[in-house]
């Protein structure tokens, strides 16, 4: 039976890889913001490590704020002018059914029906329109709010911070 013998040989035993080259990241992204605006607080340095959607810097927000509550205040007066305009479609439909059947035993004249058929269909059709303001009104809070949260820098993936090119007070600008 033969038995090989394996020995490492002095030479690969002490044998060194020597090189040298570059070290290259492979993914490389310059963050900023999608709007001009002032920076209000940076919360990285350079060298610093990150994870993805890390909170990076702020955006001085006041503006979009003050424009966010506003929206929400039109849409709660929209949403209650939708309940008010509901409810007088409501009187409006029963005024109508009871003009009809006073109609049907004589007690009312074509005139009276047609008036109920108008407050009815002019009632109905203001209804919709303010369905429609109410729908408008919860996409401007949509706006604005995606707007408050384009005010947060966030880190795009997790990485190390190669350079920090702002300071709070600074206006920055998405270019």
């Amino acid at each position: 039976m033969l038995r090989p013998l394996l020995r490492a040989s002095s030479a690969a035993a002490s044998t060194v890889l020597n090189a040298s080259g570059y070290v290259t990241a492979r993914r490389q992204a310059t963050v900023s913001s999608k709007f001009t605006g002032k920076v209000t607080e940076v919360l990285i340095e350079e060298g610093m490590q990150v994870e993805a959607d890390q909170v990076l810097a702020r955006l001085d927000d006041s503006n979009i704020r003050t424009s966010m509550a506003l929206a929400e205040a039109q849409l709660v007066s929209t949403r209650t002018s939708l309940k008010e305009t509901e409810a007088l479609l409501t009187e409006a439909h029963a005024n109508l059914r009871r003009t009809r059947n006073l109609l049907e035993r004589g007690l009312s004249s074509e005139a009276e029906m047609d008036g109920a058929r108008a407050a009815a269909g002019s009632l109905e059709a203001q209804y919709e329109r303010k369905q429609a303001d109410v729908r408008v009104a919860e996409r401007q809070v949509d706006v604005y709010r995606q707007q408050l949260e384009d005010t947060v820098i966030r880190a795009p993936f997790a990485g190390v911070v190669v350079a920090k090119n702002a300071q709070p007070g600074e206006m920055i600008s998405p270019v």
